[in-house]
């Protein structure tokens, strides 16, 4: 509507700017369905009246209507950045509605107008718009490849041209909530020791900044020779009195050299996918993360009726990893000289050996792409489990490390007082 009536009457500027912004307000709504039930939720709208439209179209009679507050200053609120999570949850609704039978430009302007996030809103009204020009949604969807990769892009074509874009829109739904649920226990796994490992540094560096030249300076008072540990304890914290700055400097340019360097050099970047699956426990970890990526996104392409080598080609760049990476090229070539896939897999020696069986099954049988979806899930949840597992074991092993290190400070200012004791 909105775009219509700009396109018609250009002179009426003020009036559109005003209705653009308070598109932007969300309200939170009480109502009753069809069944008589009580259901509430949020929705943006650009007054009450479009609201409850809205709600009516819906099959849902409102009730109490209220505008949501805004956050204070400001903060929190307006146009946030669209993030995958964004894209997962937003193909999620558009499958339910297409599922629904709602078509397919009014089901978008719908997501478009309950979407919080200007951003999302700005996006989903250009493809809206793109679509009422003509053009096929996978051709709208690969103007904007920061939100949607190739692959995503491939699958909704293949929907298309066989007419069940419903169906296939629910299984990108699905492959895009399973591999940002697999993103989000990949960082959990690297993010707890990180943080946990920060937080001890920083409370050493305050000790002996800070408190190590306190007990230094009633030492001074003493007279007597320092035991050995308490005199190694003062050198450093003169150290890092003097010279902290540089250390922090140090920090500072070694992490944006590193980041420098893993964005503009492949081979570099290459060389950290080999190192830290070497790395005990978190490498296994990204192991199993990469097999359940390359299964699930194989699972998904055969589903939606990709060509094998196609298929391969986008479970290649979905892996995470380049050793990974490396390998499903190499299986890609040898599937297109007419190797079976479950040889091709043994040979790269990277692939477990349950994964190889069930993919030879899944070739026998006809049914790959649903063997591939149990090897997805299985490894998925020994992700879950390989995560929850690190976890455990590093809390105790971190709280060991911090009770050496900041114990070992307190007992090396401590020993030339147990020393006067001793000798009074």
């Amino acid at each position: 509507m909105a775009v219509s009536s700009a396109s018609k009457s250009s002179p009426k500027k003020s009036k559109n700017k005003d209705i653009k912004t308070k598109v932007n307000d969300t309200f939170i709504w009480q109502g009753v369905n069809r069944k008589g039930k009580k259901i509430s939720g949020e929705l943006s709208a650009a007054s009450v009246l479009e609201l409850k439209a809205q709600l009516r179209k819906q099959g849902i009679t409102p009730g109490r209507i209220k505008k949501k507050p805004r956050p204070l200053f400001g903060i929190g609120g307006g146009a946030k950045p669209i993030k995958p999570v964004d894209i997962a949850t937003t193909t999620r609704q558009l499958a339910t509605m297409l599922g629904a039978g709602v078509p397919l430009v009014q089901s978008i302007e719908m997501i478009a107008k309950g979407n919080d996030n200007a951003n999302m809103q700005k996006l989903l009204n250009e493809i809206s718009a793109k679509l009422g020009s003509g053009l096929p949604l996978s051709e709208c969807l690969r103007e904007h490849p920061k939100y949607f990769d190739d692959l995503y892009c491939d699958l909704v074509a293949s929907g298309e041209q066989s007419g069940a874009l419903e169906t296939i829109y629910d299984r990108i739904a699905t492959y895009k909530e399973k591999a940002e649920a697999l993103k989000a226990k990949i960082k959990k796994a690297l993010t707890y020791p990180i943080s946990v490992l920060v937080v001890a540094f920083v409370v050493t560096a305050i000790l002996l900044i800070f408190v190590v030249p306190v007990f230094q300076e009633i030492f001074a008072n003493f007279g007597a020779e320092l035991p050995a540990f308490t005199l190694l304890v003062i050198a450093i914290s003169e150290f890092m009195q003097s010279y902290w700055y540089i250390g922090l400097a140090a920090l500072f340019i070694a992490g944006f050299l590193f980041k420098r360097a893993h964005r503009n050099s492949q081979a570099f970047r290459d060389k950290v996918d080999k190192s830290i699956l070497k790395i005990p426990v978190i490498g296994d970890i990204l192991d199993k993360a990469a097999v359940a990526r390359y299964a699930r996104t194989l699972s998904t392409t055969f589903a939606a009726g990709v060509p094998l080598i196609d298929a391969l080609e986008s479970a290649a760049g979905a892996s995470g990893n380049a050793v990974y990476r490396d390998a499903i090229l190499d299986i890609r070539s040898e599937v297109s000289s007419g190797m079976q896939m479950n040889l091709a897999m043994r040979n790269s020696q990277i692939f477990p050996d349950m994964v190889i069986q069930m993919v030879s099954i899944g070739e026998e049988s006809g049914a790959v792409d649903d063997m591939l979806a149990k090897v997805a899930t299985v490894y998925e949840a020994e992700v879950d489990n390989a995560v929850d597992n690190l976890t455990a074991l590093l809390e105790p092993m971190i709280m060991s490390v911090l009770g050496v290190v900041i114990g070992g400070l307190i007992i090396a200012m401590y020993l030339p007082i147990f020393q006067i004791g001793q000798v009074v």
